[in-house]
């Protein structure tokens, strides 16, 4: 369970984002909506220990990530941008992180094969595509095989097929009594994985609840989206 109570957080006069709660139960996809800049990656760096708030709080299964002994193991993430050094190989990287972690080697070759970079995984990483990165960056996320998995923007350049391997998985993961909490700007991916949504909008929440329920009396979650928020501008 994820769990964001009252989370507040500035930056000078700017309310990043400003007094929010929402829930992230087991056992479901939850979509995390928003315009660029409505505060979704601030309240990840916070759920995640990269950022502090200013007041309340971002807790997994009650805890601070800071405070979790083995985070790897609880929860595996993927944030837009971050990425291992274009020189390192792919095996040597994911091999640090499970070192660092005190996972099994043995898991390294077994999440490259489930991201399907096996046949790949002595590369470079600066030689791989901007999907193969985002795979890359998956595996490293399933490294600990984690329950919760909090993922921003994981299908961004991949093709048709790894975006529908990505639906799978994930619904899979949930289907197991996981958790998920997924950002992403993929209006049409997103109806077709999440089971609940949470939308928000100049660092507030405009939304909370089952798919069905946020879409009812709207065309698509597209439309639905732009109703809540007021947005319809070029980040969009």
């Amino acid at each position: 369970m994820i769990e964001v109570a009252h989370l507040t957080k500035r930056y000078g006069a700017k309310a990043a984002v400003d007094d929010i709660s929402f829930t992230v139960p087991p056992g479901r996809v939850t979509g995390f909506l928003g315009p660029n800049g409505a505060g979704k990656s601030t309240t990840l760096r916070i759920l995640l220990g990269l950022d502090r708030a200013d007041a309340g709080t971002a807790l997994i299964d009650g805890k601070a990530y800071r405070d979790l002994r083995n985070p790897l193991h609880r929860v595996g993430a993927l944030l837009d941008g971050a990425g291992p050094v274009p020189e390192r190989r792919a095996v040597d990287h994911l091999t640090w992180i499970a070192q660092s972690n005190r996972i099994p080697r043995r898991r390294v070759h077994e999440v490259l094969d489930v991201v399907g970079l096996g046949g790949v995984a002595r590369q470079q990483v600066r030689k791989y595509s901007l999907g193969m990165g985002q795979r890359l960056g998956l595996a490293a996320a399933l490294l600990g095989d984690p329950e919760i998995l909090v993922l921003d923007e994981p299908v961004n350049g991949l093709d048709p097929d790894g975006i529908r391997w990505v639906r799978t998985f994930l619904r899979d993961h949930a289907a197991r009594g996981r958790t998920v909490l997924l950002s992403s700007h993929l209006m049409t991916e997103m109806a077709d994985t999440a089971d609940e949504v949470v939308v928000i909008a100049r660092g507030r929440i405009a939304a909370h609840g089952p798919l069905d329920e946020i879409t009812a009396g709207h065309a698509s979650l597209e439309s639905a989206f732009f109703a809540l928020t007021g947005d319809r501008g070029p980040g969009w």
